[in-house]
C-alpha cells in the first residue's frame, strides 16, 4: 500500500471543524445547535454584493488576472487609502480568502524549517498553514490578566534564533479580541527592523473595533515598507464567508513579485467572489454601524446572561 506523506500525516486537523460531524449528527436527531465553533456571522450580506452576482450577464465565466481584476484591486486600494493607508493596486494580490493569502505569505517569506513567532492564543489554523508551508511555529504567551496585550520586547528576543524569519499577529485578535495600540505596533516594528524579519498582520477583523477604540494597520506604521504584510478578507467584514475572497498587500516589491508566482500557479481567484467583493466596497457606512450595534447588543445580552 502506498505511504501517505509525512507532511500529510503531520498536518493538524482543524480543532474547530472537528466538531462539525457531531453537530450534524445532533441536528439530524432533532436537536437545536448553537454554533460557537465556526466564525459564521448571521448578519445579512450587503444586498448590492448579492445583486452584482445576480446581474452577471457575460456568456463565459473567464479567468481573471492572477492578481485579480484590476478594477477590484483599484477599489481595494481606494478603500485602504480612505483609511489613511497609502497603497496602490499594484501592491495588492486578490486571493481565495484570507487563508490563501496567509499561505502565499508563509511560502513567500519562509523556507522549510524556518520559524515564525505568533502571540498565543491564536487562530488554530495558523498551525495548519504553517505545517503545510514547512514552517515551525514558536508561540509567545500572552495573558488574560492584561487583556492579552503584546508581550515585552525582551520576551520576543528570547525566542528569536537564526531560523526566525517572521512574526505573525492577528489584529484585532482571534480569539482574544485584543486590539493592538499604535505603540505596540511600533514596538513590533522595532523588533522586525532590528532582526530583519517580516511582520505579517492578519487584519480581517479591522472594522470590529468598539468603545471608541481605533484600529491601526501595520501598513500605516512608518519604517515598515520592506517588512509589513497585510492579510485581509471579505468574509467577516461583509458577512460573506462563502465568497472566498481576500487579499495580500505589501509595499515590498520583491515580496509581491514572489507571491505573484504562487498566484499564477493557482491561475486566478474566484470570479464571482471578486464581483461580490468589488460591489461590497460600495457598502454604505450605515451597514457597519448597524453591524456594530448588533454585536454590541449581543455582547450586553451575553454579559447579563452569564452574570
Amino acid at each position: 500500500m502506498p505511504k501517505i506523506s509525512n507532511k500529510g500525516i503531520n498536518m493538524p486537523e482543524s480543532p474547530i471543524r472537528k466538531l462539525v460531524p457531531f453537530a450534524e449528527k445532533a441536528k439530524k436527531s432533532g436537536k437545536k445547535i448553537y454554533h460557537l465553533n465556526i466564525g459564521q456571522p448571521d448578519i445579512k450580506t450587503p444586498e448590492l454584493a448579492l445583486e452584482a452576482i445576480h446581474d452577471f450577464s457575460d456568456k463565459v465565466v473567464e479567468y481573471s488576472h492572477s492578481a485579480g481584476f484590476e478594477s477590484y484591486r483599484k477599489g481595494l486600494a481606494n478603500y485602504y487609502q480612505n483609511l489613511g493607508i497609502a497603497i496602490n493596486h499594484d501592491d495588492i494580490i486578490v486571493t481565495t480568502g484570507g487563508s490563501e493569502a496567509l499561505l502565499f505569505a508563509l511560502n513567500t517569506c519562509l523556507d522549510n524549517g524556518d520559524e515564525i513567532i505568533i502571540p498565543e492564543p491564536f487562530y488554530a489554523n495558523y498551525n495548519g498553514f504553517s505545517t503545510s508551508a514547512g514552517v515551525k511555529v514558536k508561540p509567545i504567551a500572552t495573558s488574560i490578566h492584561d487583556g492579552f496585550a503584546l508581550p515585552k520586547i525582551q520576551e520576543f528576543e528570547k525566542l528569536i534564533t537564526p531560523n526566525t524569519k517572521a512574526i505573525l499577529i492577528c489584529n484585532p485578535g482571534n480569539p482574544t479580541g485584543y486590539l493592538y495600540s499604535k505603540e505596540e505596533l511600533e514596538t513590533l516594528r522595532d523588533i522586525v527592523v532590528k532582526h530583519d524579519l517580516f511582520l505579517i498582520a492578519d487584519e480581517v477583523y479591522r472594522e470590529f473595533a468598539y468603545d471608541g477604540n481605533v484600529h491601526y494597520s501595520v501598513l500605516s506604521i512608518e519604517g515598515m515598507n520592506e517588512h509589513a504584510i497585510v492579510i485581509d478578507s471579505t468574509s467577516k467584514r461583509y458577512s460573506m464567508c462563502g465568497i472566498r475572497v481576500g487579499c495580500i498587500a505589501s509595499r515590498n516589491k520583491e515580496l509581491m513579485a514572489t507571491a505573484m508566482k504562487f498566484a499564477q500557479a493557482r491561475l486566478s481567484p474566484p470570479t464571482f467572489g471578486q464581483i461580490a467583493g468589488e460591489a461590497a466596497l460600495k457598502t454604505d457606512v450605515s451597514y457597519f454601524e448597524e453591524v456594530s450595534a448588533e454585536y454590541c447588543e449581543q455582547e450586553r445580552c451575553a454579559s447579563r446572561r452569564f452574570k
